[in-house]
């Protein structure tokens, strides 16, 4: 029998690290995401009608994801308690070299509920102006890509194959750009 909407089961914390918990509570083991208060992706769009997209090498998957900027917010020590919206902006300038004219929430959704706790808050980004190159913090190397919206589910198809996947946040930044 499925177990009901909020019932509570033994919790046990299997293994922890800086941003993950391992959990098994009622027969279930998942990720739980921790030292962080939330996940953001961000759409954004170009004057020229392209979209912002991201790609990095991800060790978990053992390849390059083509990706929408996204992080963590409240992860910067003495920033803990980080606005969503403020982390969205931080990551699209830090990632893509965008800024913005502010951020719109858009909703917020699991990414895979059945593998973890994280909740992903999606925003649009206002109008866009490119103030440098982007490419990540010092732990990072990502490449920026400038896909014309009408062509991008040709490049994504073109692009996914053994080297590279793509990440499905994509596909729904793709409707909330057109």
């Amino acid at each position: 029998m499925a177990a009901e909407s909020g019932q509570q089961g033994e919790r046990k914390i299997l293994a922890e690290g800086k941003f993950l918990r391992l959990v098994h509570d009622n027969g279930w083991e998942f990720a739980e995401r921790v030292n962080s208060s939330g996940v953001v992706a961000v759409v954004a769009t170009t004057d020229a009608g392209e979209i912002v997209i991201t790609e990095q090498y991800r060790p978990a998957v053992r390849q390059n994801v083509i990706d929408l900027p996204a992080g963590l917010a409240g992860d910067i020590e003495g920033e803990e308690d980080e606005a969503l919206s403020r982390a969205a902006e931080r990551e699209l300038l830090e990632e893509t070299g965008f800024e913005s004219d502010g951020m719109t929430e858009l909703f917020t959704g699991p990414p895979s509920a059945g593998m973890s706790s994280e909740q992903v808050t999606f925003f649009r980004a206002g109008r866009i102006t490119r103030v440098h190159d982007g490419g990540g913090d010092h732990s990072e190397d990502i490449t920026v890509h400038l896909v014309p919206v009408a062509d991008a589910w040709d490049w994504l198809t073109e692009k996914a194959g053994p080297e590279r996947s793509i990440d499905p946040k994509v596909f729904c930044g793709l409707y909330f750009a057109r």
